[in-house]
């Protein structure tokens, strides 16, 4: 087996580590430095791409869509949502490390068809957290920026789990719009925070690849019309 190739390296801001970028023939890897390794991988990208596909299935008919894509990672949640909305919808994606959107736009965009070409899609790059705190309307918020509802990469990335940001990021959606968070695995502490927040929440299991691999648990929370109506009579 031929050696895996370093690409690229990257800083996390506030001393969260260093990203390293890695190619093994077809095969690419993104790692942190530390105990945690490998972050993401192009052979298992399955949940990454559930996250779009259930995030935004409300939004296949809906006309200027609009949504946030937290995490730019290696393109496939990017993509996915793009093949699921109409040509109308608009995408941020937000990703705090330009090195990751530049190594996306380079030899890894191969990797999800180059969704950065794709005229809806707009990047920021920056805090997610600070995108949504200036925002409203959006029909999904899409975050896939940690390993779980905590700040794993970055510190501020805490925020965004927290109850002012649950609260926050419900008040940006639309009616009716989803919030979808990938995780590792399901936290029970995180839905009733969900719930405390307004949202009608549902947890998806799915797998790392299509039938086989690690179990990942994608949060599914919706601002419905019925939530709403409870929320104005307490």
């Amino acid at each position: 087996m031929k050696p895996w190739i370093e690409l690229g390296t990257a800083h996390i801001p506030n001393d969260g580590g260093l990203l390293t970028l890695r190619q093994r023939e077809q095969e690419f890897s993104i790692s942190l430095s530390g105990p945690r390794g490998e972050l993401m991988n192009s052979r298992r990208f399955h949940s990454e791409q559930q996250l779009s596909v259930l995030g935004c299935a409300h939004l296949r008919n809906h006309n200027n869509a609009r949504v946030v894509v937290g995490g730019m990672g290696m393109g496939y949640t990017l993509a996915a949502a793009l093949e699921t909305l109409p040509p109308s919808a608009e995408v941020i994606v937000a990703d705090l490390i330009p090195e990751v959107v530049e190594w996306n736009r380079g030899p890894l965009g191969a990797c999800a068809g180059r969704p950065l070409n794709d005229s809806r899609v707009e990047v920021h790059i920056g805090d997610v957290g600070e995108l949504l705190k200036g925002g409203s309307g959006y029909d999904a918020v899409l975050l896939d920026v940690d390993n779980g509802p905590e700040g794993l990469t970055h510190s501020d990335n805490n925020w965004l789990y927290s109850v002012e940001g649950t609260s926050c990021i419900y008040s940006c959606l639309a009616p009716d719009g989803v919030l979808a968070v990938w995780s590792a695995s399901p936290d029970a502490v995180y839905s009733t925070r969900l719930k405390k927040a307004g949202f009608q929440v549902e947890v998806v299991t799915v797998r790392e690849r299509p039938g086989k691999g690690a179990r990942h648990a994608i949060f599914l929370a919706r601002k419905t019309a019925v939530q709403r109506t409870k929320l104005a009579g307490q």
